[in-house]
């Protein structure tokens, strides 16, 4: 899980709010593009292009607006619009026998008491990663990341053989200057690397970096 830090929200997002009246109220059903597309460049931009919560790659048309707090009825309505609210995750579209995480298998579920936040400072020093490619908690009494990995299945085979697939080539025959670059390369800051991170960002810190 990478920081993210947030932005002040799009100005046309800001002014297709300001349009309500007494006969239209701004709802998230109601957001379309352009204004829509507004949003999620922002999101992007400041998610240097990785998902809130596994830090897959966001492909085009692979991912969509995820309300941290759910915008369900019974939830947080009137977060559904909040831009401090939203991120942007992986899985927009999925296979019948695609195992669901991140947005998609955190749905409606929220405890903030339980749920480790991609907007919080620390929360990249919450979660450590193994050589093949698994996920878990840095402290063992760590409950908001244990369930958080939970939650959010980000320990489910299919991110575990993506992130043991990206971990190959850092475990060849290499010198330690070599790896050394190797690392470094990897781990460069988006503003240095057209606006992107490189996914399992902190997959690679967590295991090459002191």
């Amino acid at each position: 899980m990478k920081h993210i830090n947030k932005n002040q929200e799009p100005k046309e997002f800001t002014d297709w709010k300001n349009c309500a009246n007494e006969d239209w109220q701004p709802t998230f059903s109601k957001l379309s593009n352009p204004e829509k597309q507004h949003v999620f460049n922002s999101l992007l931009n400041e998610q240097g292009h990785i998902c809130c919560y596994c830090e897959r790659e966001l492909k085009e048309n692979d991912f969509h607006i995820e309300h941290f707090k759910p915008k369900d009825k019974t939830k947080f309505p009137e977060l559904q619009l909040e831009y401090s609210n939203l991120l942007c995750s992986c899985q927009r579209n999925t296979t019948k026998s695609e195992p669901l995480h991140c947005g998609n298998s955190k749905e409606n579920w929220f405890d903030d008491d339980l749920i480790v936040s991609p907007l919080f400072s620390n929360c990249e020093n919450e979660f450590i990663f193994s050589f093949d490619g698994h996920i878990s908690p840095s402290n063992e009494q760590n409950i908001k990341a244990t369930e958080t990995i939970k939650r959010l299945q980000l320990d489910n085979t299919k991110l575990v053989a993506m992130r043991n697939k990206l971990l190959e080539p850092f475990l060849e025959d290499l010198s330690d200057s070599d790896l050394n670059e190797f690392v470094k390369g990897y781990l460069v800051e988006k503003e240095n690397n057209n606006g992107r991170y490189n996914e399992f960002h902190n997959t690679i810190k967590s295991l090459f970096t002191l």
